[in-house]
């Protein structure tokens, strides 16, 4: 079963408690699910969604030990507003979302999202539709290619990259994972051995992104879950990426609101009245200790909030 990152820390924040309601918009192989049936107990609401099909099955699998009944969805987490009211999930007590790649999708060379194992380059989440990695490959401009490579993965060489795979697709299709991870070694000569990381890993992030609406959906989601937290309810997030983290911090600031210093001395208030409580003064990041176990939790961030204030939906 996968390890979720920062799993105590994440649930510790959300204040977990008997007979409360809950929200798993992530809901993977269950990882996060599982603690909280733990510390809610018998008594306990749990709504998980999750747009991968497959995790939804091994989910069910893993949390059938729990007396509780958990409803599930099979849906991208940007339209948790529609779930909630179809599954009669009013209101919640806490919420996870954990943006993370799951293991079993980084493992799983069919599903593409990985230059360590050959695959079709496809990326998608929910495989049931959408455009596939190579689609955007195959039909993005060379200015495009460049942006998103820009944008999503903050690659500095966004456009040597781009203009790489333009020449190669004009000599044949770019279709499996390590055919586009060559492609961008080959671009980058070598510099690409001067990189930590293996010199991909952007290009393959920025795409990863693109294909899945990623930071448009955790927008979305949040959005629509601030209101819906019951007055003390929790929501924490984790990130793994620069931007989506940028993202949260953004969201949470414009909710929060702040105490300004002024010029002439004292302070003012600047934005809304405050609707949450962040429960962290910066982003909460792994420890040596499970980074060393666990590499892929070296990038991860975990921001979490309370509501504090009135919230009506829409406003």
């Amino acid at each position: 079963m996968h390890q979720p990152v920062m799993l105590k820390e994440t649930v510790d924040r959300m204040n977990v408690r008997p007979g409360g309601t809950y929200l798993d918009c992530t809901l993977g192989d269950g990882g996060h699910s599982a603690e909280i049936l733990r510390r809610s107990g018998r008594n306990c609401r749990l709504l998980a969604i999750d747009r991968d099909s497959d995790a939804l099955i091994r989910a069910m699998g893993n949390l059938n030990r729990f007396p509780t009944t958990v409803a599930y969805a099979h849906c991208n987490h940007a339209h948790i507003g529609e779930k909630c009211h179809e599954l009669g999930f009013d209101s919640f007590d806490g919420a996870v979302i954990d943006t993370g790649v799951s293991s079993e999708q980084l493992d799983d060379a069919d599903r593409g999202f990985s230059f360590m194992h050959d695959g079709p380059l496809d990326m998608r989440m929910d495989q049931s539709h959408g455009e596939t990695a190579a689609d955007i490959v195959a039909t993005y401009s060379p200015a495009e290619l460049e942006r998103l490579f820009r944008e999503l993965g903050e690659e500095p060489c966004s456009r040597q990259i781009a203009a790489a795979i333009v020449a190669q697709r004009d000599k044949e299709p770019i279709v499996m994972t390590k055919q586009l991870a060559d492609i961008v070694e080959g671009a980058l000569g070598p510099a690409a051995h001067a990189r930590r990381r293996h010199p991909a890993t952007r290009v393959f992030q920025a795409l990863r992104m693109r294909v899945n609406h990623e930071v448009e959906s955790l927008g979305m989601a949040i959005d629509a879950i601030l209101p819906r937290l019951n007055v003390g309810g929790r929501l924490a997030v984790i990130t793994f990426e620069s931007v989506t983290d940028r993202l949260v911090k953004q969201i949470i600031a414009a909710h929060a609101g702040k105490n300004v210093s002024l010029q002439q001395g004292g302070a003012e208030w600047q934005g809304v009245e405050p609707r949450v409580r962040k429960l962290d003064r910066h982003a909460v990041t792994p420890t040596d200790e499970e980074i060393s176990a666990n590499p892929r939790a070296r990038s991860a961030k975990l921001r979490a909030v309370e509501r504090v204030g009135s919230w009506e939906l829409g406003s």
